[in-house]
């Protein structure tokens, strides 16, 4: 899943507004700004996974699989397909997509796949682990598209649960955390806060409410999370709800 605590820079505009990750690379454009490298390296690190499902879905070896999807990453970072898919630019994610399939048309139209890293350094997947993941899907019929929209949304839900936790661990609450994390997934009236409580040798009501901060603290790191995908931040509700119904389908 990449560093979990890795941070990419934010920059402000002249109103004020802070750029989300995405909105600064788009900013940045095909021009030298390592803050927009920074921050396009920083969410290919996080949201690498869905790519290699996709890429695995389409290539049977898994070796031509890794060694394209390390290539395709190398060549993203090199800013050669920031003009690719412009339609849908808004979204990281179709942004994403769009590239990766442009991508292998052009490597299969070549009989080969370039190999890892291509001359630039590469980021450092954990391919070995993508692939154990991968094997973990059933085998059905889903699409690779399906199976990309899938996995993207898994992944951000991971990652903001990771940035959570170490929020929790930083402010040694590490225990707090690891018994009210069921919170997030559970209703909330069917939880055992009596139990909780007692665990966390605090009142029922002080259990209820460090509950109730989780789940508040869960949706503004889900938001910033999403927002940092997207280049207009009035999108985040709209993508928050398209997610959700992926898992729904």
């Amino acid at each position: 899943m990449g560093e979990r605590r890795s941070q990419a820079p934010k920059a402000e505009d002249a109103g004020g507004f802070q750029t989300t990750h995405w909105s600064l690379v788009l900013r940045a454009g095909h021009r030298e700004d390592r803050d927009a490298d920074a921050a396009l390296a920083a969410l290919c690190q996080r949201y690498w996974f869905p790519l290699y499902a996709y890429v695995r879905r389409r290539v049977a070896d898994v070796h031509e699989a890794q060694d394209l999807t390390q290539a395709f990453f190398a060549r993203l970072l090199e800013k050669q397909c920031l003009a690719v898919a412009d339609p849908q630019r808004g979204k990281f994610r179709c942004f994403l997509l769009a590239s990766l399939k442009h991508f292998l048309a052009n490597e299969w139209k070549r009989g080969h796949a370039r190999k890892r890293g291509g001359g630039v350094r590469p980021l450092r997947l954990d391919l070995e682990v993508g692939e154990s993941r991968v094997s973990l899907e059933p085998v059905d019929d889903v699409t690779p598209e399906r199976l990309f929209e899938r996995q993207w949304v898994l992944t951000l839900l991971d990652v903001v649960m990771r940035r959570l936790q170490d929020e929790y661990e930083s402010s040694g609450k590490a225990k707090q955390f690891e018994q009210l994390k069921e919170a997030l997934t559970s209703d909330r009236q069917r939880l055992p806060y009596a139990a909780l409580a007692a665990e966390l040798k605090m009142s029922e009501e002080a259990a209820r409410q460090a509950a109730s901060r989780l789940r508040k603290r869960y949706r503004e790191l889900l938001r910033e999370e999403v927002s940092q995908t997207l280049a207009e931040p009035e999108d985040v509700d709209d993508e928050i709800r398209s997610l959700f119904e992926v898992l729904g389908r």
